[in-house]
């Protein structure tokens, strides 16, 4: 299978560096600039848009995509599969690895490692760090904000949340409501030393009340929930969406699925519980015997969501303790409870089409990925894209 490519130029009308080379039989061009001032140039690509799988043209013209033939454009790819940027909804950019907020540069290194990786949309689920100034970039992932972790008093990671307790709860969550971007975020369990096992933190009628606030300021609301009984509170209580969701039973997956409740299980995070229970042996054996479990049944439990019609969406937790740029091994995991193609919506169309963004229509950002291979037949493709264009420009 070879595609054609001519040289692209960039911003500035100067050409594109690329890179042609073949393995396994195929012939790839990857594509490389760097954003510059100026207008984005008009480009052209050609193949299988995806989730319709109609093989079209589609021509990149101010930064916007369109369907009608324009005469001067460069093409990037013929032949190609081309897919709405990824969108990474359970990140935190601006988060450092004590919890605490990150500086300039390695802030910019986060964002710029999520966008080469295909990552052009963020809902950053909690920071420390007010980076409001990465709007102001044209050659940065689109972020979408939900304030700052709400957490219980010396109870969470140090430095990473604004810590209350619980009478604080409803006024913290206006609070984070009105510095975000239509997401608040709280925690709702996590280990208490005492008790020496995951506990909730949030009684139930403050929890509600605190939805209630968080829906009256117009914010949906999400929490990270470990335990079993945290998370049935919550969604009981209302809430728009789970972090993780480890602990659902039967009953809360009926109910997330009625309500059309989120579900970010960040898989890849999961992955990590039986290094933090070896770490819990000596001191919390309840707790790090639960953590094994939960790990145990991590598929069980988030293939029952999908099977149940739970909206399930795709989300590394990339920040303080996990890497940027691991949205493709999120997608692996993904696929094991839902195939190459649930994993792919859940990290692209069906993913923005939940955050209000959009996917790739007549006049829509251009914000694309493309590959040479089909991922859905070959998921791995998806860290090998052809090229990755952000509002209208090759960033990759």
């Amino acid at each position: 299978m070879t595609h054609h490519h001519e040289p692209a130029l960039d911003a500035l009308g100067q050409p594109l560096t690329s890179v042609t080379h073949t393995h396994d039989g195929h012939t790839h061009t990857h594509v490389h600039a760097v954003v510059a001032d100026g207008p984005a140039p008009r480009l052209h690509v050609q193949g299988t848009f995806l989730p319709s799988g109609e093989v079209r043209d589609a021509w990149i013209v101010d930064g916007t995509l369109t369907f009608d033939r324009v005469s001067d454009a460069v093409t990037i790819a013929t032949g190609a599969w081309i897919m709405p940027g990824l969108v990474d909804a359970h990140c935190h950019i601006g988060a450092g690895p004590d919890g605490g907020a990150a500086d300039h540069e390695t802030t910019q290194r986060q964002a710029l490692t999520d966008r080469d990786a295909g990552t052009l949309l963020v809902r950053d689920a909690g920071s420390p760090a007010d980076t409001r100034w990465i709007d102001e970039r044209e050659d940065l992932p689109k972020i979408i904000r939900a304030g700052q972790h709400i957490a219980r008093t010396k109870r969470y990671i140090r430095n990473l949340g604004v810590e209350i307790e619980p009478d604080q709860l409803v006024d913290e969550v206006r609070t984070q409501a009105r510095a975000g971007d239509g997401w608040v975020k709280i925690v709702g369990d996590w280990i208490d030393r005492e008790v020496g096992d995951l506990t909730p933190w949030w009684p139930a009628e403050v929890a509600a009340e605190a939805i209630e606030a968080a829906h009256a300021e117009g914010a949906r609301i999400t929490a990270h929930c470990f335990d079993e009984r945290s998370v049935t509170e919550l969604v009981d209580a209302g809430i728009d969406g789970i972090e993780h969701g480890t602990g659902l039973d039967d009953d809360t997956i009926a109910t997330m699925a009625e309500r059309g409740v989120a579900l970010v299980p960040t898989l890849f995070n999961i992955e990590t519980f039986p290094e933090i229970a070896a770490a819990a042996d000596g001191k919390f054996p309840v707790y790090a015997a639960h953590m094994r479990a939960l790990h145990a049944r991590r598929f069980e439990t988030i293939g029952k969501a999908v099977d149940a019609g739970v909206p399930v969406y795709a989300g590394t937790d990339a920040g303080v303790s996990l890497p940027h740029g691991i949205l493709p091994n999120e997608l692996d995991l993904l696929a094991k409870v839902g195939g190459a193609e649930f994993a792919l919506g859940a990290a692209s169309w069906r993913a923005r089409e939940w955050l209000g963004e959009d996917a790739l229509g007549e006049g829509s950002s251009a914000d694309l990925v493309v590959f040479a291979e089909d991922p859905r037949v070959n998921l791995a493709i998806v860290r090998e894209p052809i090229a990755v264009i952000l509002r209208g420009r090759v960033v990759r």
